[in-house]
């Protein structure tokens, strides 16, 4: 079954996503941050990844970018509890 890399800064988000995949057999690697995540998908690449835009550090977005720079085909979903946070437009 496939691999996919969660990307997120919250523990119980990693950790209830991880848990939902895994139950239904995906191949799940965690990371908290944008420079663990980019670690891990150069080591074993996934073949999706859910980032969290909103992190401190390497945001989703640098990570998005970055990714797909080294893995131009890779899937990525990204997702955002941010709230009360002001709009940004990213290009």
């Amino acid at each position: 079954m496939a691999g996919i890399l969660i990307t997120d800064d919250e523990e119980d988000i990693r950790d209830a996503l991880q848990m939902v995949l895994e139950s239904v057999g995906y191949n799940v690697k965690v990371a908290s941050n944008g420079n663990e995540a980019l670690e891990l998908q150069r080591g074993e690449p996934a073949d999706l990844i859910i980032t969290d835009i909103i992190m401190p550090g390497k945001d989703g977005v640098k990570i998005i970018k970055e990714i797909r720079e080294e893995f131009p085909g890779i899937k990525i979903i990204a997702i955002s509890g941010g709230v009360g946070v002001q709009p940004v437009e990213y290009v």
